[in-house]
């Protein structure tokens, strides 16, 4: 039934994202009106209008298009926490962030972008990131190579001797410890730097723009499209212990997703070397 939908179904999802955004984000973008924006646990976690009613869309869609198929979407766990323990499960599971940036859709800022991974087993097989404002839809499906707006994406890797840059995550979702593992990237030959929207920060890794990232929470929706993209790119990704990541959860953090292998082994041993 996946393998089916793998051949078949990528180009409904599009569709399925291009009319989510369509209805519910572009037409709200710089148009957010009083009320619209709600804080979830701070000023850095926030959620609009925009973002509940297209990720209400998706539900829908993207369930009809797989039957049996489930949808984990972010502001529907945050209403009911339970419904995260569907990725861990045995039925094909779409994940979904409907807005990720949303700091960055509320500024105006365009750098933002939706987000749905397709995973059965708590492995993906493919992967969707849209940027609307940028009109950017890159797909990655497992075995068969990621693409952007129809081209193929191929990372590559650092130039010799060039300094790697580095997105991290905002402090404020930093433990202290994390905090130590990440001053580890605090060294020559090494410049990091704060992130935006991490789907658009893999997107960046995945056409080689950005060297790696290194993030210290592992929610599903922020990572599972993106470390799909950058994999099928050529790149990797390793948790704090030297293993790659689960988007079931229980990983050492923080982790990386890197251009290459190397990248990402030598950034993972100065996160274990900070921490």
């Amino acid at each position: 039934m996946i393998e089916e939908f793998l051949t078949h179904g990528v180009r409904d999802v599009e569709e399925a994202l291009r009319k989510a955004a369509a209805a519910e984000v572009t037409p709200r973008f710089r148009q957010l009106a009083e009320g619209d924006v709600v804080e979830k646990s701070g000023p850095h976690d926030m959620v609009t209008v925009a973002d509940r009613r297209a990720e209400e869309q998706l539900t829908v869609d993207l369930a009809a298009l797989l039957p049996g198929s489930v949808v984990v979407g972010e502001e529907a766990v945050h209403a009911d926490p339970s419904k995260y323990e569907a990725i861990r499960g045995d039925a094909p599971v779409w994940i979904v962030d409907p807005v990720d940036g949303t700091r960055q859709f509320v500024n105006g800022n365009p750098g933002f972008c939706m987000l749905v991974a397709l995973a059965v087993g708590g492995e993906v097989q493919a992967s969707w990131t849209y940027a609307p404002m940028l009109d950017e839809m890159a797909v990655a499906v497992r075995g068969q190579g990621a693409w952007l707006n129809g081209q193929r994406l191929v990372a590559g890797a650092p130039a010799p001797g060039a300094d790697v840059e580095v997105a991290t995550s905002h402090p404020d979702f930093t433990t202290e410890e994390q905090k130590h593992a990440l001053l580890g990237l605090v060294t020559d030959g090494v410049r990091p730097r704060p992130c935006g929207s991490a789907g658009l920060e893999y997107l960046a890794i995945a056409r080689g723009e950005l060297d790696a990232v290194a993030f210290s929470w592992e929610l599903a929706w922020d990572h599972a499209a993106g470390l799909l993209l950058v994999a099928e790119a050529g790149g990797a990704d390793l948790t704090l212990t030297g293993e790659p990541f689960r988007i079931g959860g229980g990983n050492a953090l923080p982790f990386t997703a890197a251009r290459d292998a190397a990248t990402a082994r030598r950034i993972a041993g100065l996160l274990a070397a900070g921490a």
